[in-house]
């Protein structure tokens, strides 16, 4: 069961840059299909939190690994999709919350 919640997790992470992108792309939800995909991959990524706390993760460890892969994930895709800066003490930062999602993962004792 804890394989699978952490699959659930990891799922729930992956979705979070996407609503992000769609939460952009929509321009303050004006355009109708990126804000339908904002609130679907919102909603999909909250549930499947839901899913991974319920198989008896931590709560503290499944949130914090959660918005640790959606911010990771956002921040990449910023560099790649938007342009944004990609100076290296930002990328060293974005290598620390990684060392700091993997942290968590393994002292969750689950």
């Amino acid at each position: 069961m804890v394989a699978i919640a952490w699959g659930y997790l990891i799922l729930a992470g992956l979705m979070e840059p996407i609503w992000v992108i769609g939460l952009k792309k929509s321009e303050g939800f004006k355009k109708i299909g990126w804000a339908g995909l904002t609130i679907l991959f919102l909603f999909a990524s909250m549930y499947f939190l839901a899913l991974a706390i319920d198989l008896d993760l931590p709560m503290g460890t499944a949130y914090a690994v959660w918005t640790g892969i959606g911010a990771v994930g956002a921040l990449v895709a910023g560099i790649f999709l938007f342009k944004e800066k990609a100076q290296p003490v930002r990328v060293i930062f974005i290598m620390l919350i990684i060392v700091g999602i993997a942290g968590v993962q393994i002292t969750a004792g689950v």
